[in-house]
């Protein structure tokens, strides 16, 4: 008999988008659990902030007593506010992935140091992301937000439209495009805006799968270049 491999998901309450895409890119002999926190809109840093003293209580919700292989929190913004000691806060339930350190797996994994930076976010919020990627050694050429506050209103964006930033988004010196929110409906246009761009889309919620697979060396497949690669 095959034993599942057994992940979690803490998703914020008020993401319509993470859930779908996890169903498209876990393969099969994986089980995805989730468990959402309360989140109060609009984006900003303080109300990011205040997911941290949430996680611990919605880990613990996690099948209580079942290994997991690891737990992904679904918020690049709030992940890239509560920094590397975002990790404290979930406890040692198992390994905890960010899409924001799920990113920097994925950007070494390609080879990628310079970035082009887009967001549903207002322009405040889409700098906590860059910020981040700077303080890690990644060189964002181009920031560019869409100025939504409410992460309710990014997950009905219609596909034309995030192309269109997306294409916008891009500079000629970055190696690669990184859309950020895992509310973002991005999942099913990374291809279609990799063949516009000529280079790699890694996105928020392919970012965080992709990463939380590849830790735990289970091989799967997914839209884009990340999911062609694994560090293992």
């Amino acid at each position: 008999m095959m034993v599942l491999q057994r992940f979690g998901l803490v998703a914020l309450a008020t993401d319509m988008t993470i859930e779908g895409d996890a169903a498209r890119l876990m393969p099969w002999g994986t089980q995805l659990h989730v468990t959402r926190i309360a989140f109060d809109n609009p984006t900003t840093e303080e109300n990011l902030r205040n997911t941290g003293p949430r996680l611990r209580a919605a880990a613990d919700l996690l099948v209580p007593g079942v290994d997991l292989a690891a737990i992904g929190f679904g918020c690049t913004s709030a992940s890239a506010v509560l920094g590397p000691g975002i990790g404290d806060l979930v406890g040692d339930r198992a390994p905890l992935v960010t899409p924001t350190s799920a990113a920097l797996r994925g950007f070494a994994a390609l080879g990628i140091t310079r970035l082009a930076l887009m967001t549903p976010y207002l322009a405040a919020t889409t700098d906590l992301v860059g910020d981040y990627f700077q303080s890690h050694g990644i060189d964002v050429v181009r920031r560019s937000s869409m100025n939504y506050a409410d992460d309710r209103d990014m997950a009905v964006l219609d596909a034309d439209t995030i192309v269109q930033m997306a294409t916008n988004s891009d500079h000629p010196d970055a190696q690669a495009l990184f859309m950020s929110c895992t509310a973002l409906p991005a999942i099913g246009l990374i291809e279609r805006i990799e063949c516009a761009l000529g280079k790699p889309v890694i996105t928020s919620n392919q970012a965080l799968f992709w990463a939380m697979l590849d830790q735990a060396q289970i091989p799967a497949a997914g839209p884009g270049a990340l999911f062609r690669r694994r560090t293992w």
